[in-house]
């Protein structure tokens, strides 16, 4: 597996990306593309324009040229990684695909993204039916959409995009936010367990719909507890803490702490206090030490929906 696939999908629909325009969608619709999940497949099922697929596929070419999707990523920042996806089309897939991404301010139309200039990232590639194919991306430049080429047509049910995020946190100055949201450019950067979900996912935008929307943890037998750090979107003091236990009945923590890292120093936060199941917590914060990470401690083990960090960049 590559290590890039561990990094937040930039692209994904829940993280509020969107396919905004694409050459053509004959057969399959554009906006499968950064759907969450693994995209299923029911055989001989059938719809007015043929087989359904739960993925984006244009009609046979019969002209020069090729097919192209664009996306505007949800969280802009830098790529480490790209996924491009043919599961389940194995007759009717692209041969080649390449990707290209582009930087823009603002609020583009769809006109005025293909009208910017297009750096590639990922070179015209050869793609096989019904497979994942990872490239691996070397640019440090922040990019806000990406291009998905297929050559010359055919059908790709995922496109990820994953990498660092890197918003533009001057629309803050002067007012709080959230320091541990991943949309500010916060990141899980270790944690002791990830057995039924990512780490990452308690810093995601929104509320966890269901137990699989959070971080939960396997059932610890040595004693100890489990962990994560978060590394903030960036230097600052954290007023409120916010940890959520929704969905989880029987699996969340009994109690949780938090403790600051600034350099060498640990700055105390929150004392080991206890949680309820199912309920979001708030805990008022009182310190004078600036912090770059934070480590969330649950004793013993269980799981979180979500932890919000509120407070002010220094």
């Amino acid at each position: 597996m590559s290590h890039f696939i561990t990094l937040p999908d930039l692209a994904l629909r829940t993280l509020g990306g969107s396919v905004v325009a694409a050459s053509d969608e004959s057969f399959a619709e554009k906006e499968s593309l950064i759907r969450p999940g693994r995209p299923g497949f029911q055989a001989e099922t059938f719809g007015n324009k043929g087989q359904i697929y739960e993925g984006w596929e244009t009609r046979r070419r019969r002209e020069p040229g090729h097919d192209w999707a664009l996306v505007r990523l949800g969280l802009p920042g830098v790529i480490r990684g790209v996924v491009i996806d043919t599961a389940w089309f194995k007759g009717n897939y692209p041969p080649y695909a390449s990707v290209e991404a582009t930087a823009l301010d603002g609020h583009p139309s769809p006109a005025e993204v293909l009208a910017a200039p297009w750096t590639e990232i990922v070179p015209r590639s050869e793609l096989k039916g019904d497979a994942e194919h990872h490239f691996e991306v070397a640019d440090e430049t922040r990019y806000t959409h990406v291009r998905l080429s297929i050559h010359p047509d055919g059908g790709v049910a995922r496109l990820r995009v994953h990498g660092e995020v890197r918003p533009d946190l001057s629309f803050y100055e002067g007012l709080g936010l959230d320091l541990a949201a991943l949309a500010n450019g916060a990141l899980v950067t270790s944690c002791s367990d990830d057995f039924y979900s990512a780490p990452n996912n308690v810093i995601a935008p929104g509320l966890a719909r269901h137990q699989a929307e959070g971080w939960e943890t396997a059932r610890r037998r040595d004693g100890g507890n489990d962990w994560l750090v978060i590394r903030l979107a960036g230097r600052g003091h954290i007023r409120l803490a916010e940890i959520d236990t929704t969905n989880l009945l029987f699996n969340a923590p009994g109690w949780v702490s938090l403790t600051g890292l600034d350099g060498d120093r640990e700055v105390p936060l929150l004392a080991r206090t206890r949680l309820q199941p199912d309920t979001p917590h708030r805990f008022r914060l009182d310190h004078r030490h600036p912090v770059t990470h934070v480590r969330v401690d649950i004793y013993p083990d269980g799981g979180l929906a979500r932890v919000r960090l509120r407070g002010h960049l220094t």
